[in-house]
């Protein structure tokens, strides 16, 4: 077995969970190959080879099996642009917060790892989002698995965002902002603003406000087959446009067009593990004494 490992430099990852992490995979003989900048965080609490190997851009082709993040979902989404284009499956290890995808819990890391190891396990494809402007935004990494946000960039006026379905005017939101979600994220921004919760495997899109003016305005299910433009305006020369963790200041010259990206990734789903289960596990759904 080889993996790559991904992780940022925060204080959960310096924790004896993630220390024995890697005397797990030392005895299972896995050859590994970690994030030039976490191996050297990770140096204060691992005892590296001296030969361990590193990368720091996209992984070639049939270089790893599996790509493993550490950290909670942002972290796991940190990971697209090494992994994407070549096909590598990716596991998260929850060493943060909430975590809808990085869904293994840092208690439970040994089976996980043995599961891999043995093959047993399923791929799930989920679906990106695709981003194109007038100023070639993001540059090649104009793609997003949770979603693309259009906020305002200054906390004293709201913002109007007009949305058109293939070329169809749907409507102008005066709001904080807008949310244009995937189903992977209907867990995610969009839900704290009241979106609906998708099943992973929909081919939909979620248009969701944020902070509305007009109580009516409602989120919006669309299917992913549509392109939906966006224009941007207000009292503020500038706005803040963010596809998940990636964040680009604009002007109401930028008009953003989304649609289905050509390719998806690969998320790795152990046995026992379902989206259905997550949601109970992850939202508290059944909490009260009277379940218990």
């Amino acid at each position: 077995m080889r993996i790559a490992i991904y992780g940022r430099p925060t204080q959960d990852n310096l924790s004896k969970q993630v220390k024995e992490f890697f005397s797990q995979i030392d005895k299972l003989k896995a050859e590994y190959i970690i994030h030039e900048a976490f191996c050297n965080f990770l140096k204060q609490l691992v005892s590296f080879p001296a030969d361990v190997k590193t990368f720091s851009g996209e992984l070639s082709k049939g270089s790893v099996d599996y790509l493993i993040s550490l950290g909670g979902d942002g972290t796991l989404l940190e990971t697209l642009p090494f992994v994407v284009h070549q096909d590598i499956p990716v596991m998260g290890i929850n060493t943060g917060k909430l975590g809808f995808l990085s869904i293994v819990s840092k208690d439970n890391f040994v089976p996980a790892l043995v599961a891999l190891n043995e093959g047993k396990f399923t791929i799930q494809n989920r679906s990106l989002m695709h981003l194109e402007t007038n100023t070639a935004l993001f540059g090649k990494y104009n793609y997003a698995l949770n979603e693309l946000c259009v906020q305002r960039n200054d906390s004293s006026t709201m913002i109007t965002v007009h949305a058109y379905l293939n070329g169809e005017f749907l409507n102008s939101y005066w709001a904080d902002g807008l949310i244009i979600s995937t189903p992977t994220g209907s867990t995610a921004y969009s839900l704290s603003c009241s979106g609906p919760i998708l099943l992973p495997d929909e081919a939909s899109f979620i248009i969701t406000p944020i902070a509305p003016h007009n109580l009516n305005v409602r989120p919006v299910v669309v299917p992913d087959s549509y392109t939906i433009k966006l224009k941007v305006e207000g009292r503020s020369p500038s706005y803040i446009v963010s596809l998940d963790s990636r964040i680009e200041v604009i002007d109401s010259s930028v008009e953003l067009t989304i649609r289905k990206e050509s390719f998806g990734v690969k998320l790795i789903q152990l046995k026992g593990q379902s989206f259905t289960e997550t949601l109970r596990k992850k939202l508290s759904w059944g909490k009260d004494v009277r379940n218990e």
